[in-house]
C-alpha cells in the first residue's frame, strides 16, 4: 500500500524539535499548524524570547498556537477544526488526554532514547552520564503515562568515547527526524504493528537536571566523574565549589588518566603540572581540559594554568 500525505499538527519548542519540523515540511506531508510554548521574558533586559520552533515557524509561514493551558476549550476547538490526522510531538509538555486523543491516527512522540530505557526529561545527558556505549531514538504512541506508550519504531546509534551531550544531541536530532518520516510511512502499511514496552525489569531513568544531580562528587571514581562532565557538556555543565571561598567552578571537558591518586591525598585536590591540570578522585587523577571559574570566561588548561597557579592544591567540594 502506497502511503499518502498526512495532515499533521506538530508540537515542540526547543532546537532539538526544529530539525524534525524542517524535515516534515520538506516531506510530502502537510504541517497544517504548530503548537509551541508561550513567549518568555529572558536576559537582563527582559526581552521577549520566542521558542526555537516559533522562530522557525514564522520564517516558514506556519500557523502557530501558543496556549498557556492545553486544556483550554477554545484551543481544543480550534485544533479540532483543522481536522488533523496525526499529531507529532518532539520535546514538548505532557499532553492532556482530550488533546492526544484528537487525531484519528494517534499522537506520535519522538523520544531520544531506546525505550523503555531512559524514560524522562533528559535522556541524552543521562545516556552519557551512565556510561552507555549505545543509545538511539524511539517513536511511540502517547498514552496517559509519560514515555510509556506503544513503540512504533526505533533507531540506534553508537556513543563514541569522546562524545559529549552536544555531539550526541546533534546526532540524535538528525536520526530522529529521519525516523519520524519512516514512522509516518510505516503506520500506513498493512504490516504496521506496535510493540508494548517492557515494565518487568528496572531500566535507567532520565530525570530532569537540577543543581543537585549536576554537582560533581570528587569521592567517586574518575570514570564516573568523567562521564558526568561529558554528559553535562556543553549544557547545563557539571560543577563544584572551592572549599576556601565557595566560588563555583564549572568543568566542560576532561580526560581520563592512568595516574593513581596518591594514598595520602584528599579527593578533589587541584594539581598543576606544567600546563596540565589534574584533580584527585578516589582512584585516578582526572585531567581537566576546559573549565570556568564563576564570573570568568571559559578557559582551556593552558590559559588556566598561566593565570591561576595560585589555586594549586586548593580543595574542591
Amino acid at each position: 500500500m502506497k502511503s499518502k500525505s498526512l495532515n499533521i499538527i506538530f508540537m515542540g519548542s526547543p532546537d532539538f524539535a526544529v530539525k524534525s519540523l524542517e524535515v516534515l515540511i520538506k516531506s510530502k506531508h502537510n504541517v497544517i499548524a504548530v503548537v509551541t510554548s508561550p513567549d518568555k521574558k529572558a536576559g537582563r533586559g527582559k526581552k521577549i524570547k520566542f521558542s526555537d520552533v516559533k522562530n522557525f515557524s514564522i520564517k516558514h509561514k506556519l500557523k502557530i498556537f501558543q496556549p498557556t493551558n492545553l486544556k483550554d476549550e477554545n484551543f481544543i476547538k480550534e485544533i479540532k477544526s483543522l481536522k488533523p490526522e496525526v499529531f507529532i510531538v518532539v520535546a514538548f509538555r505532557m499532553l492532556p488526554e482530550n488533546v492526544w486523543k484528537i487525531p484519528n491516527l494517534g499522537t506520535i512522540n519522538l523520544h531520544a532514547s531506546v525505550l523503555p530505557n531512559l524514560r524522562g526529561a533528559a535522556p541524552i545527558h543521562w545516556s552519557i552520564i551512565n556510561g552507555l556505549e549505545e543509545t538511539g531514538v524511539t517513536t511511540f504512541f502517547i498514552n496517559e503515562k509519560i514515555d510509556c506508550g506503544k513503540i512504533i519504531q526505533q533507531s540506534k546509534v553508537k556513543i563514541e568515547k569522546n562524545d559529549n551531550t552536544g555531539i550526541l544531541y546533534n546526532k540524535l536530532k538528525i536520526i530522529g527526524s529521519k525516523l519520524l518520516i519512516s514512522t509516518l510511512d510505516f503506520i500506513q502499511t498493512k504490516d504496521f504493528k506496535t510493540k508494548n514496552q517492557d515494565f518487568s525489569q528496572d531500566y535507567l531513568i532520565a530525570p530532569k537536571l537540577n543543581k543537585t544531580n549536576t554537582k560533581i562528587n570528587w569521592n567517586e571514581n574518575s570514570e564516573t566523574i568523567h562521564n558526568k562532565i561529558r554528559g553535562l557538556s556543553p549544557f547545563p555543565v557539571a560543577w563544584c565549589k572551592f572549599m576556601k571561598n565557595d566560588k563555583i567552578l564549572k568543568i566542560y571537558k576532561s580526560k581520563l588518566t592512568s595516574k593513581k591518586t596518591p594514598k595520602t591525598a584528599d579527593t578533589g585536590k587541584l594539581i598543576f603540572d606544567k600546563n596540565s591540570i589534574f584533580i584527585t578522585t578516589n582512584n585516578y587523577l582526572i585531567e581537566i581540559l576546559e573549565l570556568q571559574i564563576e564570573g570568568k570566561r571559559i578557559m582551556n588548561n593552558i590559559e588556566f594554568s598561566n593565570g591561576y597557579k595560585i589555586l594549586k592544591n586548593q580543595q574542591l567540594h
